[in-house]
């Protein structure tokens, strides 16, 4: 990870995403017109197949591409989260709360 890089800097990387999806894409055969592409992924339990036309197949496969940097920033925003939290914990930088006082201060009782 590069020392730089901040969790604000990661989660803006992420937000730059617009398209992706998650599955896998497959040549399922080669026809006269070129390449049949089938698009696999799970989806509400149960794995989902569907056709995809030879002129899509780039853009699933960008999308797919999407996806996986989606996860790997994801990985370094928890990274450089817990590397950030390690580090004001260790270092107390935090400072605590001083604790309140009443406004009107208790009487001591007389020893008397």
């Amino acid at each position: 990870m590069n020392s730089k890089t901040t969790p604000e800097s990661i989660l803006h990387e992420v937000t730059a995403i617009q398209r992706l999806e998650k599955g896998s894409l497959s040549t399922i055969r080669q026809t006269a017109n070129g390449p049949a592409f089938n698009f696999q992924r799970w989806e509400n339990g149960r794995n989902r197949s569907e056709y995809v036309p030879a002129d899509q197949a780039a853009q699933v496969q960008e999308n797919l591409q999407a996806h996986v940097r989606f996860e790997t920033l994801v990985a370094s925003y928890v990274e450089a989260l817990s590397a950030r939290s390690r580090e004001e914990r260790l270092t107390g930088g935090k400072k605590k709360r001083p604790t309140q006082t009443s406004a009107s201060p208790r009487k001591r009782k007389s020893k008397t």
